[in-house]
This record gives structure tokens, C-alpha cells and sequence, in this order.
């Protein structure tokens, strides 16, 4: 083949090709520029749907919401000082009983006997001291008028002497049998209402060994902890309000009663206890209980529904502006389970707050306003 023959073939191709290119160009821009409006629609449709919810402006002071036991104000394992054969129990579970009251008796019939022995030595030294005091009254006469000598005075009197302190001896021992047989009826030390007694008679009884528990429950303590930061902010005497946990029962009359000066060894937070009114039995002792610690004076606050607090990384809130959220972050001074809401000091103003935000929502997100 000649070859310059093919070379108009080649360069009439090569210029239908250019032109094909040239037409289809044209048509892929129109093509594109015709997809940018609807690719901008699906972006817009697809900005999350959000509601906004009001901020209620309040007064409130800072808080500490703590946890913690409650515990009888006074408890007590109580036993006889002395052993024996317990044959009346007078205090049952349950029972209120007032200080002195007697809760349990042991047989007293040795010690009876021994207090009647003692009584007699008493006796029986009483008279012997009174013989050997009037020998040596006598004596001391007759060596005045010179009836007996010295040595003899002087013997009579010192078997006087002896004789006055065996009956202290004697009164002693008398004291201690006494003392043994008070014993053998339990008191209650102080008033409270037992939780704990035996339910049958009959066993023998060492001494020390505890038969009955009693609480004083008309107060009780919550014993809790604080951080050290908080230490500072805590004053004794505050009123404070106290909920128990399991039955929802609360007072506002509780009071800090003492802010140890030592950390938990444990923990490194700081020992609290508040006394808990309890004179009608509305609290259970060893229990938990919730208090709600102030920690300074009332300002300004706002009120929100606690489906609008977001605790992850720090507690805050969400807010809309311009289409686009923003974080605010919060300090809880309160949280108010049965209205579930919170009081909180905002980093900004607030007026309206994204309800049940959703994990991807963060700082810059496009949404929708409901």
C-alpha cells in the first residue's frame, strides 16, 4: 500500500475523532452542572431533625449529691456481767423499752445465798468489833488507875483495831454479793428499741455474752464522704435534706453533725456524718439514703428536663444557632428524679436546648429545627 495514500485516510480519522470528542465534552459538563442542585437537595434533606426545649430560670445554690448508710444513733450488744442460768427474758424483738427497764433475769439462787453469808459475816464482825472496842476502853481505864500494864493496853487495843477492819472486810464482801446479784437482772442502758433477743429460757449464759442488740433509732447517722475540695464549702450545723434510696421518704431537717479532719485511708475522701431525724420511724436504720450537700449561696440558675444533659465528656448541653449546634457546658447543682429534672449553671446563657440529642449531634453539626 502507498503510504502516502494512507496518510489523508489516517488524518480524516484523526479529525472525526477530535470532533467526537469535542461534541461529548459539551455534554458531560451540561451533565454535571445539571447534578450539582440535586446533590445540594440530598445534602440539606439529609440535616437531623431536632427539638428544642425551653430553659426555665431559677435560684438554686450549689450542691453535692452524696450516698451513703444510715446507722443507729446509738447501738449497743448488750450481755450479763455475770454468768449463770437465764430463767426470764422480759424484752422481745421489736419491743421499745426506756433506760433501766430490765430485759432479762438469771436464776438468782446462789447469789441470794451469798448475799445472806456475806450479811452474816457482817454480823458476826460487827459484834466481835464491839467486844474488842469495849475490852479496850476498859483496859485503857484500869492502866490509868494502875490495874494493868501497858503491854496489855496497848494489846487490847490493836486486837480492837483488828477486829473494826475485819468487819470493813466483811462489809466489803457483803458490797461485792450485793453488786454480783444486781447483776443477775439485765437493764436496758439507755432507750431504743431491741432488734435482736433470745427466745427461749433455760441455757446457761457466760459473762460478756451478748443476748440482746439495741438501737437507738429516734436519730440516726448518715455516714458518708466528700472530696477534699469540699471540705472547705461544709459547715457543721447545716440543714441538709436526706432521701432514702429503696422507699423514696425524705426530710429536710437533717444536719451535718461532723466533718472528720482525716481521709479514708482507702478512698482519700473526707469522713461526713448528718444526723437524721427519725422520732417516726419514716427512715430505716442500715439502709442507703441520698443527701444533697449545699456547698454556698443561691444564684442564678436555669431548670431543664434531664433528657437534655449530656454527661459524656463532661456534663453540658446543646445548643442551635444558625443551623448548626453548639455545646454549652453545665455545672448539675441539683438533680430532681421525681420531676426528672435538673438545676444547673450554665458557661452561657441558655434559652433553648436540643431535648434527647442524639451521640452523632456534636459542635458544628447542620440539623433542622422541629
Amino acid at each position: 500500500m502507498n503510504p502516502t495514500r494512507k496518510n489523508p485516510i489516517l488524518r480524516a480519522l484523526a479529525t472525526a475523532g477530535v470532533a467526537v470528542v469535542a461534541v461529548s465534552l459539551p455534554g458531560c459538563t451540561k451533565a454535571d452542572a445539571s447534578s450539582t442542585p440535586a446533590a445540594a437537595t440530598a445534602g440539606a434533606a439529609k440535616a437531623p431533625l431536632v427539638k428544642l426545649i425551653e430553659a426555665r430560670a431559677v435560684r438554686a445554690a450549689p450542691h453535692e449529691e452524696v450516698t451513703g448508710t444510715l446507722f443507729p444513733a446509738q447501738a449497743l450488744q448488750v450481755g450479763f456481767e455475770v454468768g449463770g442460768r437465764l430463767a426470764l427474758v422480759k424484752g422481745g424483738k421489736g419491743q421499745v423499752v426506756k433506760k433501766g427497764d430490765v430485759l432479762a433475769q438469771l436464776d438468782p439462787e446462789i447469789a441470794d445465798a451469798q448475799v445472806a453469808q456475806a450479811e452474816a459475816a457482817v454480823a458476826a464482825a460487827d459484834a466481835a468489833a464491839s467486844m474488842a472496842a469495849d475490852v479496850a476502853a476498859r483496859n485503857l481505864k484500869l492502866q490509868a488507875e494502875g490495874g494493868v500494864s501497858d503491854l496489855q493496853n496497848r494489846s487490847t487495843a490493836s486486837s480492837a483495831a483488828q477486829a473494826q477492819a475485819q468487819l470493813l472486810a466483811a462489809k466489803a464482801q457483803l458490797a461485792q454479793a450485793r453488786a454480783a446479784r444486781r447483776r443477775h437482772d439485765l437493764k436496758a442502758p439507755f432507750a431504743g428499741t431491741l432488734v435482736d433477743a433470745p427466745e427461749q429460757i433455760g441455757a446457761t449464759v457466760g459473762p460478756g455474752a451478748a443476748l440482746f442488740v439495741l438501737e437507738h433509732l429516734d436519730t440516726l447517722l448518715l455516714r458518708t464522704t466528700v472530696a477534699e475540695s469540699l471540705r472547705s464549702r461544709l459547715k457543721p450545723g447545716v440543714r441538709v435534706r436526706v432521701e432514702s434510696i429503696g422507699s423514696r421518704v425524705f426530710t429536710e431537717d437533717a444536719v451535718v453533725r461532723n466533718i472528720l479532719p482525716s481521709a479514708d485511708p482507702a478512698t482519700r475522701r473526707v469522713p461526713v456524718e448528718l444526723a437524721v431525724p427519725n422520732a417516726d420511724g419514716r427512715f430505716v436504720a442500715h439502709t442507703l439514703a441520698r443527701a444533697v450537700l449545699p456547698l454556698g449561696e443561691d444564684q442564678d440558675a436555669q431548670v431543664l428536663p434531664g433528657t437534655a444533659l449530656v454527661s459524656s465528656n463532661g456534663d453540658h448541653v446543646l445548643v442551635v444557632d444558625d443551623g448548626k449546634v453548639r455545646r454549652v457546658d453545665v455545672q448539675v447543682l441539683e438533680r430532681r428524679e421525681r420531676e426528672r429534672e435538673v438545676v444547673v449553671l450554665s458557661s452561657a446563657p441558655l434559652s433553648r436546648v436540643i431535648d434527647y440529642p442524639t451521640p452523632d449531634l456534636s459542635q458544628g453539626s447542620n440539623v433542622s429545627v422541629k
